[in-house]
């Protein structure tokens, strides 16, 4: 019975006392005149990052650790805390002193808090950790650098990961866990990871035979994924530009391509739509914060009816008017755009403005050698649910209908009792709110200010007649086509020449074959 009180009692005391938080002896050396003593206590206690462990490493960076006798101490504000407990100390001893460190201390320090990172919940924490020890990377932390590779889902993050445990290996005395790492990067390197294996597989630099044969091989499997990679990444940045293209010239389209107005206004629908995305954005920062990564889908619908009713007010109080007047046209709906420029100025500043992605646009997918950005994937698959839906409106809707009877033959559409100008404003109105999704686009992988929509009106219009006037499918083949070849050719010649090139080409092309890549229907037609 005795024995069994006393078996009871231990567990009762073994329950009650507090869990060892931290590693005394390694607190207490970090409050060491030592250097190396140190240089120790920190690579301990970097081993596992657990929030202990972190607020003195922390505190130690930002100065606040203090000794007193063989107490380490924190200085937080007004309070003074043991450091290995975390309990207030009363009084504070009066003699403590701050603890110092050397530079080569505060660069191991430095790494130490941001391998912690490599934690984080946020993905751009871990980011800015892992690009942190891509350029000096710690032998003593790869053991936490593999714990975070192995919980890692981000590709990005992951092959910094990869590179810096593998670089940290690369000076290992041991040839067989060189030879691992050069593997490593070989299996999973970029640039970086080639300009190390590069200097291993030079005359000079890797001592042990072997691993240089394998860093040579490893060379070679670099190049050769590099340049796969550049070339997929080239080709994806051509069709996200096509992407945006597309959704540029949708709209111009049919207010140019089928009704014949030449709507110089056209890039200015653009910036509509992306201030509409700015202005959700804001609202859910304000009203709902806890949803604010799904503003993009609430800005759909907005960017389109505030394009969609500007684009209509356009027409019933301009363009009505001036119906198989193009010149005319073109003038009045280039003063239009001048006053939409002027009313963003005073209602949003000339400066640009900042839409945010979402958390779910951020990062990318890594695909054979190349990270396609989330943002630009999400515009391709956003420009063909709108071409999608374009198509579906003008072929399957009772406004599609009357659209095309219009545009075709105005009298006659007329004479069955088809309210010409109704379907004039209505159509329009569809063309404008199509420029305003374009916009919402626009807002996530560029500048919104009131300027931008300039710079893609003379690339709509650049679509629209070489895709063919009237010609939907014509205006996707354009628009990729020139998406592609511009990037291919930036590679080559760069961003100008590829400019000129393809300004080129357009005019040689328009001259062989003036209807473009198919033949135009439509008002133009009639004359």
């Amino acid at each position: 019975m005795r024995a069994l009180r006393h078996l009871l009692l231990a567990a009762a005391c073994a329950a009650a006392a507090p869990a060892a938080a931290l590693d005394a002896v390694a607190v207490r050396r970090l409050a060491s005149d030592d250097a190396a003593e140190k240089l120790a206590a920190v690579r301990a206690l970097a081993q596992a990052p657990d929030p202990d462990a972190l607020r003195v490493l922390r505190a130690l960076s930002e100065g606040a650790l203090q000794v007193a006798g063989d107490e380490v101490l924190i200085a937080a504000g007004d309070r003074v805390l043991d450091a290995v407990t975390g309990a207030e100390v009363r009084p504070a001893p009066e003699d403590r002193q701050d603890v110092t460190f050397n530079n080569r201390v505060r660069r191991e320090l430095e790494a130490a808090l941001a391998a912690a990172r490599l934690l984080d919940p946020d993905r751009r924490a871990r980011l800015a950790a892992a690009q942190a020890l891509a350029g000096a990377p710690e032998a003593a932390l790869s053991p936490l650098v593999l714990r975070a590779l192995q919980e890692e889902q981000d590709p990005e993050i992951r092959a910094l990961l990869a590179t810096a445990r593998a670089e940290a290996q690369l000076r290992d005395p041991a040839p067989a866990a060189r030879r691992a790492a050069v593997d490593d990067l070989a299996a999973h390197g970029g640039p970086r990871a080639r300009a190390l294996v590069a200097r291993l597989a030079g005359d000079g630099g890797e001592p042990d035979r072997e691993v240089r044969e394998a860093a040579r091989r490893a060379l070679s499997a670099i190049d050769a994924r590099l340049a796969r990679g550049e070339l997929l990444a080239r080709l994806f940045s051509g069709l996200s530009l096509g992407s945006i293209l597309l959704l540029g010239a949708l709209g111009l389209a049919i207010t140019y391509g089928v009704m014949g107005v030449i709507n110089m206004a056209h890039g200015e629908l653009l910036m509509v739509g992306a201030y509409a995305a700015f202005a959700v954005q804001g609202a859910f920062r304000r009203f709902l914060p806890g949803a604010f990564d799904w503003y993009p889908l609430a800005a759909v619908p907005v960017a389109f009816l505030a394009a969609a009713l500007v684009g209509a007010a356009l027409e019933r109080t301009v363009i009505r008017f001036l119906y198989r007047r193009p010149l005319e046209t073109l003038l009045a709906t280039w003063g239009a755009s001048l006053l939409l420029v002027q009313a963003a100025r005073m209602a949003f500043g000339a400066q640009n403005v900042v839409v945010a992605n979402p958390a779910w646009m951020s990062g990318g997918l890594a695909l054979a050698g190349a990270v396609l950005p989330w943002n630009r994937v999400v515009i391709v698959a956003f420009a063909l649910a709108v071409l999608g839906a374009v198509g579906l409106v003008l072929q399957r809707t009772r406004l599609g209908m009357f659209v095309r009877a219009v545009t075709q033959n105005r009298e006659m559409a007329s004479c069955v009792g088809v309210s010409t100008g109704r379907v004039d404003t209505l159509a329009f109105a569809l063309g404008s709110g199509i420029a305003g999704l374009g916009g919402l686009a626009l807002s996530q992988v560029a500048n919104v200010g009131p300027d931008m929509g300039q710079g893609y009106i003379v690339d709509a219009f650049m679509v629209v007649v070489l895709g063919g006037v009237g010609q939907l499918a014509g205006a996707v083949g354009a628009a990729l086509g020139l998406g592609v070849a511009s990037k291919l050719l930036e590679g080559w010649a760069g961003a100008v020449i590829a400019k000129i090139a393809v300004l080129a080409f357009v005019i040689v092309f328009i001259q062989k074959r003036p209807q473009g890549l198919f033949a135009a229907k439509g008002r133009l037609v009639e004359g």
